[in-house]
């Protein structure tokens, strides 16, 4: 019997039968297939660009194209395309903001073989070149991830039921695969991040003074712990002139590797003007142009700078806009350096003041961040100024070093478990002899 009737004489229903069958074998050929090559990769672009040309190829599609939605963005529907495909050497598809918003409300297939006489998109324009769509959202625990979107069937007919169906189950089996290689491309930036940030804080420490400078008859020492693994606090201490210790404590603007990045900067224009400056007034109003011509409009620096004359005993300073160090001194009550100006770097010119203090056997002064006053416990309360002036009276014949220890220790103890929110410095000058 020839071919033709044999053909003939198979009844209707086991001819469809045997297609269904056909299809189901290409389409697990097509799933092991896509398996196989994705789960060998973690690389987002190349795991996506493999599902676009299998999908491609799986329901004979001209163009594919992957849409990741954007978590982080406030505005739900923006997406980054990551990845896209194309069979033929004309004009590149992506999905419209109508097609990601229907699937952002719908989550489920859509097919569309007649996109401009479609009721779901009244008086959307479409390209030219489109002519028919399949999008299929790419969902995680029922949360859109992204959208499949598949553009023009190839030949003359349009997109079937059977191809929505296919690329469905592509779908629903690579969304993991694209999350797990996105996740692993997260962790990787993360970790070189830290790196960075490692280094950034290797860094910066070693911009810091390693010890405090011995100088006759003074008792000299500093501490800082960053509140994140890079912070903004700055100390210095410059050896100028002859019988001088130029002396500082500072406080940039932000956190982070941002805030490190101006700590030394303003490291680099102090000292350089400390050695040339004539005066306390002198260098830290030249300092204050420079960083305001180097800096953005809303970077600036606290800082307080004192110049240590250890022969005659006299201490010079200039407060530009930071926390008021305390002088104890025999007196009852404690005497704050105020005297300076503003911040450095909020005005191009400042005329900034000084003032002179002298300093007596047993005089101590304590220069700091706001991290110490500021930091606050479980509910919220301040560490406070009234604080602070109790724990130096109470330990103010100790060494340097240890009075610093003891404050900030007092300062965690009333943190308690609450976690360090800025960057806390101290600087210590306790005349002995």
């Amino acid at each position: 019997m020839p071919p033709s009737d044999a053909a003939a004489s198979v009844p209707p229903i086991l001819q469809d039968e045997t297609a269904r069958l056909r299809r189901a074998v290409e389409e697990l050929s097509v799933l092991n297939d896509l398996a196989r090559t994705i789960s060998a990769s973690l690389d987002p672009q190349e795991v996506m660009d493999v599902i676009i040309r299998r999908s491609l190829r799986a329901v004979q599609a001209e163009q594919g194209v992957i849409t990741m939605v954007e978590q982080q963005s406030a505005d739900p529907l923006k997406t980054l395309v990551r990845a896209m495909n194309s069979t033929k050497e004309h004009e590149h598809l992506r999905p419209t903001q109508n097609l990601l918003g229907w699937m952002h409300l719908n989550k489920k297939p859509m097919l569309l073989n007649s996109p401009r006489t479609d009721p779901r998109f009244q008086g959307v324009e479409w390209s030219s070149s489109m002519q028919s769509v399949i999008c299929v959202p790419l969902m995680i625990k029922s949360e859109l991830k992204g959208v499949l979107t598949v553009y023009n069937k190839r030949g003359n007919g349009g997109f079937t039921d059977d191809d929505q169906r296919v690329l469905a189950i592509i779908a629903a089996q690579s969304a993991h695969v694209i999350e797990n290689a996105r996740l692993n491309e997260h962790e990787k930036q993360f970790l070189k991040m830290q790196e960075e940030l490692r280094l950034a804080y290797k860094i910066q420490m070693d911009l810091l003074p390693g010890e405090a400078p011995s100088i006759p008859g003074y008792d000299v020492a500093a501490k800082t712990i960053p509140a994140q693994l890079v912070g903004g606090d700055y100390f210095d201490f410059i050896q100028a002139r002859e019988n001088t210790l130029a002396v500082c404590v500072g406080d940039v603007s932000g956190k982070g590797l941002p805030a490190a990045l101006l700590m030394a900067n303003t490291q680099a224009t102090l000292r350089g003007q400390a050695l040339v400056a004539g005066s306390v007034t002198e260098c830290i109003t030249r300092s204050n142009t420079l960083m305001y011509q180097s800096t953005s409009a809303e970077k600036f620096v606290t800082l307080f700078y004192g110049v240590l004359d250890y022969q005659n005993h006299v201490l010079v300073s200039s407060n530009a806009g930071h926390e008021h160090p305390y002088h104890f001194s025999t007196a009852e009550q404690p005497t704050k350096l105020e005297k300076g100006g503003t911040a450095l770097g909020m005005l191009d010119s400042f005329p900034y003041e000084e003032e002179k203090v002298r300093l007596a056997v047993g005089d101590v002064v304590v220069m700091f961040s706001d991290g110490i006053t500021e930091a606050m416990d479980d509910k919220r309360a301040q560490f406070g100024a009234e604080r602070l002036e109790t724990v130096i009276r109470q330990h103010r014949e100790l060494s340097a070093a240890a009075l610093i220890g003891k404050i900030i220790e007092a300062v965690q103890w009333h943190s308690g478990l609450a976690p360090q929110a800025d960057d806390m410095t101290l600087l210590v000058i306790r005349r002995i002899g």
